[in-house]
């Protein structure tokens, strides 16, 4: 099995802050990844937080161990459309040729664009570009001890109405206050409100759904609980949020440093700054003006272990609680010699 040892990034921003046991220092790895191993997690069919990982395998190209990541790209505004009807030729088309022209072929750009103008009308929430924020960073060395995240952490998102219909009328478990396991509990995800409160979070039939408010600026918390340090790579409405492509394990992540918690709060545009979390319609997400909305809703944490760390997995956690002191209740006869 090839692992990889690469710099990370280790975020000390204004949002980003380090303290043991609170907020801690992020850590985005650059570099390619170890190969993927036979046993990577099956992709869902729904919006996916790493969509690459449905597509064919692609040989990752090496960077680095000291380069910097690659800046998330903003926006680019979609261009003014011409007037008259969608399809409509251009003036000067229809001038040069003294009848009503046939529209020219859409390009990737417009079909790209077209995509989007066709759901302009999606309800519900989207993930925006948001305002510049401070978030200092430095560079860390990591060695994965496998291609392979030990465990994936998923979250979906929307507002009121569309929480109520994503849960279909059934019964769910209001956990506002708790953050959502992964590993046994060995490591926490919630998504916070400007303010740190937990937003109003429902689990239904193994789902976690978190209610946001257009407008409203997030934080994703991600916490660790023991004394090992693991690599969190985290991707939104289907988007790296290091370097703004579409979200893979094959990319580099945050540290999560022992007994700490880390504060992610915006795409990452450079060493020193982010582009904020803020709730907003599909169609002005960040996914969408990049060219695809198809997996706006949903946020993913893919954790790597650390090599040569003893990970404590759910199964082995249950065997510990689950151990007695006292197994027997009487006396066995000896063994037959």
């Amino acid at each position: 099995m090839r692992t990889l040892k690469s710099w990370s990034i280790v975020a000390v921003g204004l949002t980003a802050v380090a303290c043991a046991g609170g907020a801690s220092k992020p850590q985005a790895h650059t570099g390619a990844d170890p190969e993927p191993d036979a046993t990577t997690p099956a992709t869902p069919s729904g919006p996916s937080a790493f969509p690459e990982e449905s597509e064919a395998a692609q040989a990752p190209g090496s960077v680095g161990a000291a380069e910097a990541p690659a800046e998330a790209a903003p926006p680019t505004p979609a261009p003014a459309r011409a007037s008259g009807s969608r399809d409509e030729a251009p003036a000067a088309d229809k001038k040069s040729s003294g009848a009503a022209a046939e529209a020219p072929k859409a390009t990737a750009e417009s079909r790209s664009r077209r995509a989007i103008e066709k759901d302009e009308e999606r309800p519900g929430l989207g993930t925006q570009w948001g305002e510049t924020r401070s978030s200092h960073v430095s560079n860390a060395p990591f060695e994965r001890a496998s291609g392979n995240p030990f465990a994936v952490t998923t979250v979906r998102y929307n507002d009121q109405n569309g929480i109520a219909a994503m849960l279909r009328g059934g019964s769910f478990v209001n956990v506002s206050a708790d953050s959502t396991p992964a590993a046994g509990g060995a490591l926490t995800v919630r998504l916070l409100d400007e303010n740190g409160a937990p937003l109003p979070t429902f689990m239904d039939a193994g789902r976690t759904l978190v209610q946001g408010e257009h407008g409203r600026r997030y934080v994703i918390e991600v916490a660790n609980r023991t004394s090992s340090r693991f690599e969190a790579v985290v991707a939104v409405d289907g988007l790296d949020v290091v370097d703004g492509q579409p979200g893979s394990f094959a990319k580099r992540g945050y540290l999560i440093q022992p007994f700490a918690t880390v504060e992610i709060d915006g795409f990452r545009q450079n060493l020193d700054e982010v582009a904020a979390f803020r709730f907003g319609s599909v169609r002005g997400s960040y996914a969408a003006r990049k060219g695809s909305d198809r997996n706006v809703g949903v946020i993913g944490v893919a954790f790597f272990a650390e090599r040569g760390a003893r990970v404590w997995n759910e199964r082995e956690l249950v065997r510990r609680e689950s151990a007695e002191p006292f197994p027997g209740r009487f006396a066995s006869p000896p063994i037959a010699r």
